[in-house]
Parts: structure tokens; sequence; C-alpha cells
């Protein structure tokens, strides 16, 4: 594949990856940017649910990544830059030197995304969260762990957003999810496909660790500090983590983690 050189910041071939930081902010219609070596690679792997636009790449880095330019579809345009320049188009010292535009996947209904789901199925349901890097420590969990999916509701941040990409080490890019449901008909959607819906909250009675595994199993998954509101709590069955010291909480990745790996584990 041929890379094109750009000398220019301004050169309007390449205003899509122009002041990244404002058009986080602002949305890209469709479009993301994924930023680093790991996510380019996830990006252009078969395994990626998005399709690769073009790709910015600092002229240094070029060489080292010969074999994921050379597998990314052949339309895709790949430019290349000194520092200099690439840092004039971005409008701050990218030190990865690697950026790429991807188009998200089509949205699919909730229960089209369940519909294929196995019989013994985990997949992870995130309601109210707002912090990208918990977004995308999600994410890296599910893909850890196998899940077959990530269901959002419609108070959760973009997980498209380039940090929680770039947190969730490109697993955003391949793993199944839904969007924009409210967090009680995400539970009920999931009740009417076959899951048995587990909500994780400090103040459950029954530990994680005691529940019983198999099946089509929902881990739900609120923001830190408030958790999950009384009125979808009580739409599922609880679990909780037991903790010493006085802790009554953790990261909501973290504990994501941990409940994945008690309901995928296979011994």
């Amino acid at each position: 594949m041929a890379v094109i050189p750009i000398d220019d910041p301004l050169d309007p071939r390449v205003a899509a990856f122009r002041d990244i930081r404002e058009r986080d902010l602002t949305g890209r219609q469709g479009l993301f940017v994924a930023e680093g070596e790991v996510v380019l690679r996830v990006l252009a792997s078969p395994a990626s649910l998005c399709r690769p636009v073009a790709a910015l790449i600092a002229e240094k880095r070029i060489l080292g990544l010969a074999d994921v330019i050379e597998a990314l579809p052949p339309e895709t345009p790949v430019w290349s830059a000194s520092q200099s320049v690439l840092d004039g188009v971005v409008g701050f010292h990218l030190h990865r030197g690697i950026l790429a535009l991807g188009e998200k996947p089509a949205p699919r209904p909730l229960s089209e995304q369940l519909a294929g789901a196995s019989e013994d199925a985990v997949v992870v349901a995130a309601c109210g969260i707002g912090n990208h890097d918990n977004m995308g420590g999600i994410f890296r969990a599910a893909a850890a762990f196998g899940a077959a999916a990530v269901l959002l509701d419609d108070r959760c941040c973009d997980p498209f957003y380039r940090k929680a990409i770039r947190v969730s080490v490109g697993a955003v890019l391949r793993t199944p999810m839904a969007t924009g449901l409210t967090g009680a008909d995400l539970i009920d959607g999931l009740k009417a496909a076959g899951f048995r819906v587990l909500a994780m909250t400090p103040s459950s009675p029954a530990p994680l660790h005691l529940a019983a595994r198999g099946g089509r199993t929902a881990i739900v998954l609120g923001a830190e500090g408030p958790g999950l509101p009384t009125h979808l709590l009580e739409r599922c069955e609880t679990v909780g983590i037991p903790m010493s010291g006085g802790f009554d909480s953790l990261n909501v990745g973290t504990a994501g983690a941990i409940a994945l790996h008690h309901f995928t584990r296979k011994a």
C-alpha cells in the first residue's frame, strides 16, 4: 500500500484529524478517532466490527507498522508526516505518533443483539457510566473474559470517545454492543431473552463467590459512587463482593472484571 506524505498541517486531506481534542467534545457524525499501535492493529484486524476510514502516522513509525498498514482495506488512505507536522495537525504533541479514523458499526436492536447469544452467554449491562476511563475498563474486561456483548443504557458516555477506546486497548472496536435504552428497558429486554439479571451492589447480602454459574447471565453495573438506583436494583437479583478493612466499593471496571471471571471460568 502506498503511503502518502503530508508536509502541511493545513492540508485539507487530513482535516478530520485536526484539533482532535476539541472534536472529541463535539462529535464526528458516526466516526471516531483511534490512537496508538495496539488500537490501530485491532481496527485493521478481522475481529474489528468497525470500518477503517483513514490513518495518519508519524513517518518514524511507518516501517514498524508495515504489516498493519498492509492489513488495512486497499481503499483506506494512509498519510505520513513528520512529528512536527503531525503535532500541528492534531493540536498537541502526539507522542504515540499513530492515529486512525474509523466508522462506528450500525446500531442493532437489543433483541437482535441477544438473539444469537449462546445458552451460557455472559453479558455486561452498564447503567449511568459517565467516566471514559471506567467505560474503557469495562470493555477491556468484557473482551478479556469473553463476554458476548456490552449493553449501555441511555445515560452512559460514548464508548467511542478516544480515551475510552485507548483504555479498552481496542476492545470497544471488537465487542458487540447495544445502546440507547433506559436501564429499565435494558433489564426487561434481558429477561425477555432468557437472561438471569444480576445487579452488582455492595449492599447485597448475596456474596458473588457463592452465586450459581451457568445459563444466560447478565451482570449489571452502575456508576461509581451512586451505584445503581433503587428502581433498577428492585428489578434484579443482587450480588456483592465481600471486602475487608471498612471498604465498601471497588472501581466499577474492577468489580465487573471480578464478576466476569466468576461467571465465565470453566472450573
